[in-house]
């Protein structure tokens, strides 16, 4: 796999029908190995050991109602509270972060009302803070270690 931009991290594989799989901590099993999969796991990650979000505070890709529709989010942070503290977009390395990904996670999170946003590619990362009462979001240079 492609190395990325983020610091080097241990992970645990296995092979298996001709296939690569990859450990998920969260959801505690091997999942299936492709590109978008290896920015997730890094994501994950970054998210336990750079910004020391506990690890009972992480979901993966679970479906959410958006205008009725079903989508699956990539990754979420709760507060200890139950509200959500961010939502992460992960896409393959290959794919290029574009408006249309910003405006993805800006529909999902009109249902889940994050307080930050990062979109990743695994080699460029976006950072942002919502601004509810202007409706917009505002860039960071990184994430805040605590949930607060």
């Amino acid at each position: 796999m492609q190395n990325l931009n983020f610091p080097n991290y241990s992970f645990r594989f296995k092979n298996s029908e001709n296939k690569h799989y990859i450990f998920d901590e969260i959801r505690k099993k091997f999942m299936l190995l492709t590109p978008e999969e290896w920015v997730r796991q890094h994501v994950i990650h970054f998210l336990l050991h750079e910004k020391h979000y506990p690890k009972s505070h992480i979901n993966v890709e679970k479906v959410v109602a958006v205008n009725g529709m079903k989508k699956r989010y990539d990754l979420v942070v709760f507060r200890a509270d139950g509200s959500i503290f961010l939502i992460v977009e992960c896409k393959a390395p290959s794919v290029s972060i574009t408006q249309d990904t910003f405006d993805q996670i800006a529909r999902y999170n009109f249902t889940l009302q994050a307080s930050y946003l990062m979109i990743t590619n695994g080699l460029n990362h976006y950072f942002c803070q919502m601004d509810f009462e202007n409706q917009k979001y505002i860039f960071l240079h990184e994430l805040p270690e605590n949930l607060n």
